[in-house]
């Protein structure tokens, strides 16, 4: 078995992964300078940031079909190309319009490279590294997020508008990820399937386990292949016999998202402010949760092929759930001070002058210190405030709110995470396993959506406590989920998993 050349070739295939973590986290580091530059409200805001996942919605209902007809390598490749494209246009943006559809290409690429590199390492790999090397495309991820909170936090300070040098530097690793792809082996199981290139896949195989792996692996996907009367489509995807695989991948697919991690991944430093934070420290905690994310999908890795994956997303989605509910008490037993001290940190000088009658007072929430201005303020002044001006008035146990952060996004990092991916490129037969993949990841990137757009104005709005209230729930929800209907595909090959899953 030559483990170091599947490492490598899953490795650079993976690093499409740490190009979608860093385009994902980045934003974070731009909200408040593209904000001001485009003169946005919360909705725009939110638009802004969350049109990257109509891009990849795009990328996942068509990478799928594509790379079943050109191959996994080519869409991969093409995935690098949309990044570059991307991440230069995005830091040249002069205009909200153009912001935005930059923006969207950049999306495109993750919807192909969130998909098609699970694909392409799952159909190299042998059964007993498979799910460490599909976890690699996760590891990319997170390393791409910690690698973006890092680079954030040293460009805050350029002259200028420091927004743009922290959305442009992307297209330094996006041009290596396409120089690269040209060194890796075509998908010997797709070689097969679409091409009846046997001896070419025999090659790349016997470089992988040597000779008695190569022939072995070859008569399996034969025989495979055998037992598939027609092309995949989207009927069969959902016909009865597919019953049990389509519960098990939309909704995990459903239950990764709505549990929120993409609202602390893309507002990190804004959650840290909502929590009184400065902006130096929320970009440095910022940091602390892209490397828990990092250590901690390293531990998935280690443990997804030697404890399997539905104990991994047992512990993690129970994790998730009291850490949530923990971030939800913290917000909850805050309380928002009037003070000399808070009061001078208004910059609107009308809002300043409107809320001295006061001074002096305390509320326990968010809800009745709003009450309390309504008479005081207009409805622009309001909005203002709550948007940006009540972090100033917080007293709060920050560092429980920290611990809570950090704990939930451990516990996502060896479950949810890492383990959706490896089991959406497990549980579909091969013959429909781009379509499939493409329509599950094109759901998850619609939750994905509506998580992102609505959190600016669930803070402004419903307020953390309750923000952070649904998304525990949501975490229950996800547990009892796993427990009932998630199966085990450890040690398993594609084909024993299909056997297992498949309704004759």
């Amino acid at each position: 078995m030559n483990k170091s050349y599947t490492i490598f070739i899953s490795f650079i295939v993976a690093l499409g992964g740490f190009l979608l973590g860093f385009d994902s986290a980045v934003i974070s580091g731009a909200i408040n300078g593209i904000t001001v530059y485009f003169e946005m409200s919360d909705w725009e805001l939110g638009f802004s940031v969350g049109c990257v996942i109509f891009g990849a919605m795009a990328g996942n209902i068509t990478a799928g079909p594509l790379s079943d007809k050109f191959g996994r390598k080519q869409i991969l490749i093409l995935t690098a190309i949309l990044f570059t494209v991307s991440a230069t246009w995005s830091a040249l943006a002069t205009g909200y319009t153009e912001f935005v559809i930059a923006r969207i290409i950049g999306g495109i690429g993750i919807g192909g490279a969130i998909l098609i590199a699970p694909i392409y390492i799952a159909e190299i790999a042998p059964p007993k590294l498979r799910g460490s090397l599909v976890s690699l495309n996760q590891l990319n991820i997170v390393l791409g997020i910690s690698v973006a909170y890092f680079s954030n936090y040293f460009l805050k300070d350029v002259s200028g508008e420091s927004w743009r040098w922290m959305l442009g530097v992307e297209a330094i690793p996006a041009f290596i990820y396409f120089v690269a792809l040209f060194t890796v082996p075509r998908s010997p199981r797709w070689l097969i399937q679409k091409l009846n290139q046997v001896k070419i896949a025999e090659k790349t195989l016997t470089k992988i386990g040597g000779e008695e792996y190569a022939l072995s692996t070859v008569e399996e996907i034969q025989r495979g292949i055998a037992r598939k009367e027609e092309k995949g489509t989207f009927s069969q995807l959902f016909s009865p016999r597919m019953q049990t695989i389509i519960i098990i991948a939309f909704g995990i697919a459903f239950f990764q998202q709505i549990t929120g991690i993409n609202a602390i991944f893309y507002y990190a430093p804004t959650i840290f402010e909502q929590a009184g934070g400065s902006t130096d420290s929320s970009f440095l905690q910022a940091i602390v949760v892209g490397l828990t994310n990092l250590v901690f999908t390293l531990v998935a890795i280690r443990l997804i092929d030697r404890l399997g994956r539905k104990p991994l997303l047992i512990i993690g989605t129970a994790t998730m759930a009291i850490a949530l509910s923990m971030a939800t008490l913290a917000f909850n037993n805050a309380s928002y001070d009037i003070n000399n001290e808070t009061i001078e940190k208004i910059e609107n000088v009308e809002i300043k002058t409107a809320i001295e009658g006061l001074r002096g007072m305390s509320f326990s929430s968010q809800k009745e210190l709003f009450s309390s201005l309504e008479p005081m303020l207009n409805e622009n002044q309001l909005y203002e405030f709550k948007r940006n001006e009540v972090k100033n008035f917080i007293s709060i146990n920050a560092t429980l709110v920290l611990i809570a952060i950090l704990l939930y996004v451990a516990a996502f990092a060896i479950s949810l995470g890492p383990v959706m991916w490896t089991l959406l490129s497990e549980i579909f037969p091969g013959n429909i396993k781009g379509i499939a993949i493409s329509v599950v990841g094109f759901f998850n990137s619609l939750v994905s959506y509506t998580v992102t757009q609505f959190f600016p104005w669930e803070l402004t709005n419903l307020g953390p406590t309750l923000t952070f209230a649904i998304y525990a729930g949501m975490a229950i929800l996800s547990l009892l989920f796993v427990m009932k209907f998630v199966i085990e595909t450890k040690g398993k090959s594609l084909e024993e998993v299909e056997e297992l899953l498949i309704k004759n």
